[in-house]
């Protein structure tokens, strides 16, 4: 993993870990639902903000040198990225 997307990587799981427990204690405190809610979407693009993260490092090492290797290698590539975002079966 690059060095540098994996101490972001982290710092945003360990956002998210806070974010989590907060969104408990609403959950428990009964808080308003609209706030809950809110809370809840933020956690939604907090992981989106990670998956981005992941991706980068993905595209950058893997992906890279799978097509460098062509074949097989490059379609299997492929094939994860389209199954990660569920985009259709390359049957």
């Amino acid at each position: 993993m690059i060095e540098d997307i994996k101490k972001r990587a982290l710092h945003r799981t360990a956002i998210l870990e806070g974010q989590l427990r907060g969104l408990s204690k609403m959950i428990e405190n009964e808080d308003y639902c609209m706030d809950i809610i809110g809370q809840s979407r933020a956690i939604q693009k907090a992981l989106e903000s990670l998956d981005k993260l992941l991706l980068e490092n993905h595209l950058r090492t893997h992906v890279t040198h799978m097509f460098e290797q062509g074949g097989q290698e490059r379609e299997q590539a492929v094939a994860e990225l389209l199954k990660a975002y569920d985009v259709g079966n390359r049957g």
